[in-house]
């Protein structure tokens, strides 16, 4: 038996990067699977289970809009400052000085958003023996229902945050009824192997304002 729930979220901005495009941002036309599953994770998460996301509902129409955001061009390289930190001297270069390094980027982003997030829970092998599914279920529940999260919720990039609560089993869903090719959509990273962690693409449609994700078949 599948535990499920359906969690209702909205926003000013989203934008759910296409990983073709690497220096000016455009966003799919849709909230992405894995954008989901972060989403409910920053809700509630556990070892013992993992989200599978069934439908993402269109419940506004898709609009875009272009702004400009603040980027740096370079990221501080993870080794070299692992070898400042064990040396314990203080060594020129081995740092970025952020106002030297911003940019100023074009990005064509969605906006005024409103999803509902349609998922069901999988138990993995770290859980143990109390763990269950409807025990996970009613725990997001719980927190989605008074507004809790580990982390703010985000669309797609941190400086788009999501507002959210639960559906109830028994409230209308209402989709707005738009149907159109979505065409190769990112589905999610297949971290199987962590020292290869892999994309993997869908061709995603939506049909009078459903994603259906159930029987989609998925690419590396």
């Amino acid at each position: 038996m599948a535990y499920g729930a359906k969690i209702e979220c909205w926003g000013e901005y989203a934008c759910f990067t296409r990983p073709e495009l690497k220096v000016e941002r455009m966003s799919y036309d849709m909230m992405t699977p894995s954008a989901a599953r972060g989403l409910a994770e920053a809700i509630f998460w556990h070892p013992g289970m993992k989200y599978v996301i069934d439908s993402i509902y269109l419940l506004a129409p898709i609009k875009y809009t272009n702004i400009r955001r603040n980027e740096v061009k370079s990221k501080a390289s993870g080794s070299k400052m692992l070898t400042v930190a064990k040396s314990g001297q203080e060594r020129t270069g081995e740092y970025m000085v952020s106002s030297r390094e911003i940019v100023q980027r074009a990005a064509t982003v969605l906006k005024d958003v409103h999803y509902c997030i349609e998922l069901h829970f999988e138990m993995t092998d770290k859980c143990n023996k109390t763990d269950n599914a409807g025990k996970f279920r009613e725990m997001l529940c719980r927190r989605a229902r008074k507004g809790q999260c580990y982390h703010q919720p985000y669309f797609g990039c941190r400086e788009f945050p999501a507002r959210f609560r639960l559906m109830e089993d028994d409230e209308p869903l209402n989709p707005y009824p738009e149907s159109r090719e979505l065409g190769y959509m990112l589905y999610d990273m297949d971290y199987s192997d962590p020292q290869h962690i892999r994309p993997m693409f869908f061709r995603a449609e939506l049909r009078q304002g459903v994603m259906d994700l159930r029987d989609c078949e998925v690419h590396s």
